[in-house]
């Protein structure tokens, strides 16, 4: 019993500060979700229809933001991944020296706050003469004109998608990194011996089975830095809704109801939506990668 109350005493502190910032805004949030609520009246309960106008009325929803959104998720999110995976893996082929320096200048965008990468960026896209980007197309008279780059339906959602890949190097990247350099070598030695031909088959059926935990930690961590990226439409075109709702993703769909319209009601039944939609992700990546036993 002793040991039991001093175990609780060490996790007491991590149990009330996850409560007051994880489990008690969810359920708040939960409750706001089934409710109408414009921040100066009480909310008042009105059951399912937040939900079902998301299905049915929500136009930008389900033409702009659903769509958008599952792109953004599926080349951000699987494509960070893999190049996450492959840069962990061709660093751990080299030595330790440089090895570790371009680690650092990888991982570095990721600890870049959001304002700053913002601000490089809008430099290099600006819709001037004097944007980087302009001015070198100019320059080699591949255009005549400068391009509204981020002000433009076109391009918005591509320039977004680069710079997440760009800065999404984060801890799943280190810690992939971690799992290969950490396979133990007896492992290579013997399948090579076994009939192992070639680096594929090295990867297959040994690397990738070896730091099945690094891995899992990394999808994780990409789906949940992808539904997080949501913030960075608003970053580079200056303006929520995006322009003509190009790059609207979920997460400005929710800043636009709840802190514009302050319609908190419908914005935490979306926020609710994504809660389950990153909820049945997760689930996905443990049946992938997870401990079968």
């Amino acid at each position: 019993m002793k040991k039991e109350l001093s175990a609780l005493g060490f996790v007491a502190p991590f149990l009330v500060v996850f409560s007051l910032f994880i489990v008690i805004p969810v359920i708040v949030a939960a409750y706001f979700a089934f409710t109408y609520f414009n921040t100066i009246q009480p909310p008042k309960f009105i059951g399912l229809k937040n939900f079902v106008n998301l299905i049915t009325q929500d136009n930008v929803f389900m033409m702009h933001v659903l769509p958008n959104t599952f792109q953004f998720a599926l080349i951000v999110g699987v494509g960070g991944y893999v190049l996450a995976f492959l840069l962990a893996w061709m660093l751990a082929q080299i030595p330790k020296k440089p090895r570790t320096i371009l680690t650092l200048a990888i991982y570095s965008p990721s600890m870049t706050a959001g304002v700053a990468m913002s601000v490089v960026w809008l430099i290099f896209f600006s819709g001037d003469r004097a944007g980087y980007l302009n001015s070198f197309l100019i320059q080699i008279g591949f255009i005549n004109e400068p391009i509204q780059w981020l002000q433009s339906p076109e391009h918005l959602m591509t320039i977004m998608i680069l710079v997440s890949l760009w800065n999404s190097m984060g801890v799943g990247f280190l810690a992939m990194l971690a799992g290969v350099l950490n396979v133990d070598r007896e492992l290579y030695e013997a399948a090579y011996i076994d009939g192992m031909r070639n680096r594929f088959q090295e990867i297959w059926y040994i690397t990738i089975p070896s730091m099945k935990p690094q891995m899992l930690f990394g999808a994780v961590m990409a789906v949940v830095q992808t539904f997080q990226a949501g913030d960075i439409a608003v970053q580079l075109s200056g303006s929520n809704p995006t322009p003509q709702y190009s790059g609207q993703l979920i997460l400005t769909h929710i800043a636009d109801h709840g802190f514009i319209r302050f319609d908190m009601g419908y914005a935490s039944a979306i926020s609710l939506v994504l809660l389950i939609f990153v909820y049945g992700i997760s689930r996905f990546c443990w049946r992938l990668f997870g401990e079968k036993d």
